[in-house]
């Protein structure tokens, strides 16, 4: 089981997202604008009519066409009251937003947030659903992720071509895109204004992290460990630029020591242990003591992390789920790798 959670993970962090498509379409936002507009109005109609005209021209999401986060275009059925969310990110972001009760289905790495769901609630594998067991909870719109199209196959085409509303959300690379979902999630649930003030929060806290990290001169480097190296999986999982997570570590004022490679990568224990970390994090949550396995790796000794005990774990959901969460595993980090600064 272990085994299964941290190659989900990796998949996840690491997976291209496929394009996907979501209901059918009736008109496009061009022709609405050319249908509803205050000239076609009838001379008898009321101010509220012409008033409401203009607002759907000018918000074309729920009932009309948009598009979701991997550009898709979709159509978002005018009332979502029964939703099922097939990425933990999302998930999370949407019990935030009060609506744990609109929730019927989840996908099974969404497990640590049963508690506030309703004991109803269905689960799935996001990788292989079961498609008419979808279908038949009739939900109004399903959320998926980049992990819904690994191998270059539709898992949802049947959930689609069945007229149910899928919007996929790619994992994001930068705190920018996770407010463009969170934004987006917002929108597409009716909770727009609820959406904006935890992005504003969001925001805040990211902009307080920045101004603290201005005054540290000391740039310490830090080595991120994804998973851990055994038999199995001789590598170490990690990032370069171009990724949220990287993102995390220069804005606390630090320097990722594979900041120099795009995208997420492995490197080998020897290529690792050469860069000389001064901090090593980890969120490896698939054994007893990560922290621990880290210390007392063979070969490693010399290394300034483990000489001066400069190994610390963070929160695995909040630092694995783009969502708004990721600002708390950077300020835990923040915590540990500069605690005069980030008291």
């Amino acid at each position: 089981m272990k085994k299964r959670i941290i190659a989900t993970a990796l998949i996840s962090i690491m997976s291209l997202s496929m394009l996907s498509a979501c209901g059918q379409k009736n008109e496009t936002a061009e022709e609405l604008s050319e249908t509803i507009t205050t000239e076609e109005v009838s001379e008898t109609a009321t101010e509220e009519a012409v008033e409401e005209a203009t607002q759907d021209e000018a918000s074309p999401v729920n009932g009309t066409e948009t598009t979701d986060r991997a550009g898709n275009s979709i159509v978002i059925p005018e009332n979502v009251d029964k939703i099922i969310s097939m990425a933990p990110s999302t998930t999370r972001f949407l019990i935030d937003l009060g609506l744990a009760d609109k929730i019927i289905a989840i996908d099974t790495n969404s497990y640590a947030y049963t508690a506030s769901l309703s004991d109803a609630v269905e689960q799935f594998d996001m990788m292989a659903p079961d498609n008419e067991a979808l279908v038949a909870l009739e939900p109004d719109i399903i959320f998926t992720s980049g992990m819904s199209n690994v191998g270059g196959e539709d898992a949802y085409k049947a959930a689609r071509d069945a007229g149910i509303c899928v919007a996929d959300i790619p994992s994001s690379s930068s705190f920018d895109d996770i407010k463009a979902d969170l934004e987006f999630i917002g929108s597409a649930v009716g909770e727009e204004a609820k959406a904006q003030e935890i992005i504003d929060e969001f925001s805040s806290k990211i902009d307080e992290v920045k101004a603290t990290a201005e005054s540290i001169t000391d740039k310490k480097k830090i080595l991120f460990e994804i998973s851990l190296p055994s038999a199995d999986y001789p590598s170490i999982y990690t990032f370069g630029k171009g990724t949220y997570l990287d993102e995390m570590i220069t804005t606390i004022g630090a320097e990722n020591v594979t900041g120099d490679q795009e995208g997420w990568i492995s490197i080998s224990e020897e290529e690792a242990i050469a860069m000389n970390p001064d901090v090593i994090i980890t969120n490896v949550n698939y054994v007893d003591d990560a922290v621990g396995a880290i210390k007392s790796a063979a070969g490693w000794e010399n290394v300034t992390a483990i000489k001066n005990g400069a190994v610390y774990y963070i929160d695995a959901d909040a630092s694995n789920q783009p969502n708004n969460h990721v600002v708390d595993a950077m300020l835990e980090m923040a915590k540990q790798v500069y605690p005069d600064s980030f008291k």
